[in-house]
């Protein structure tokens, strides 16, 4: 039986020829990168606050693509990984709260089945007994190792959840955990919304046509995007958004607080953490955006909106 393959808007292609990877090589080694500088960790203080939190929201960056989210009384993760390593290289920055000092988890959404984006080695290691909202695709990845509690989505699929509604919305991007299965499962956002606040987890993108799609169908408060990932650009563009046009899709979002995220835990691609976050502040500055609506988090830290 012939898998499914799934495809970006536009039918825009990700694969890249052997003769590019050879060249992104010989490039990576001709590139002198500073690597002692990193992104700050916060202070461990809030650890018991956000444990025993049941009414406020919060927003802690664990790193990378990883969120610790409290809407509503829910504990929900984003894309839970606390792996040391990403193949051979090593994190670069420890998990912003360790996994065992989380409380029980309620929900977890993944926005694809990058390694980066889903260790499962991270997720056996979570309290509670949490739903999974993974992308179209993914499900037997999950029940084939136990996971029952497993719901399956296409974009613009919304769920309701207890007192939160959760809608996978699409994302310019493509995915592969082994040598055969290069886009048998789809790639997204997550929109999470309760009566008045909504958050949207980009996931893992680049930059295309959909964040005004996604404009239109939503309002968005809070915007957690990637900015990193993105060098060479010629190689990176179509799947890592820089941090530019990060900033144009939040624009185009109509958000209201912009948190990045993508930077600083693994050296996925040949930027660094603080490369990606000056880049940023200087479109930021250039644009001359209202620094209220801009939140950058240090490893740890939580954003209380």
């Amino acid at each position: 039986m012939k898998r499914v393959r799934y495809q970006n808007y536009d039918h825009v292609q990700t694969t890249k020829s052997f003769s590019d990877l050879w060249r992104w090589s010989r490039e990576r080694r001709a590139k002198k990168k500073d690597l002692s500088v990193q992104i700050p960790q916060a202070p461990k203080k809030e650890i018991e606050k956000l444990q025993q939190n049941r009414t406020k929201m919060s927003i802690t960056w664990i790193g990378h693509s990883t969120f610790f989210i409290q809407m509503n009384g829910l504990n929900i993760l984003t894309d839970p990984v606390w792996a040391k390593w990403m193949g051979f290289q090593k994190r670069l920055t420890e998990p912003g709260i360790p996994i065992a000092k989380l409380p029980e988890i309620d929900i977890v959404v993944i926005s694809h089945g990058h390694y980066d984006h889903l260790d499962f080695g991270s997720i056996r290691k979570l309290k509670g007994s949490p739903v999974f909202y993974v992308p179209i695709g993914l499900k037997s990845a999950f029940t084939r190792r136990g996971y029952k509690n497993v719901i399956e989505a296409n974009w613009w699929d919304t769920f309701s959840d207890r007192t939160l509604s959760l809608s996978f919305v699409p994302a310019q991007h493509w995915t592969r955990r082994s040598l055969c299965d290069t886009n048998t499962s789809h790639w997204g956002g997550w929109v999470i919304e309760n009566e008045g606040r909504s958050v949207y987890f980009a996931g893992d993108t680049g930059y295309f046509r959909g964040f005004q799609e996604i404009a239109d169908r939503f309002e968005i408060d809070i915007v957690l995007m990637p900015i990193g990932a993105y060098e060479p650009e010629w190689f990176m563009s179509v799947s890592h958004i820089n941090p530019e046009d990060a900033i144009k899709a939040f624009l185009e979002l109509k958000g209201k607080v912009f948190i990045p995220m993508h930077y600083g835990a693994y050296r996925l691609a040949d930027d660094t953490g603080p490369e990606a976050l000056e880049r940023m502040q200087k479109e930021w500055d250039r644009l001359k955006l209202d620094k209220n609506l801009l939140k950058v988090l240090a490893i740890g830290e939580t954003y209380w909106p």
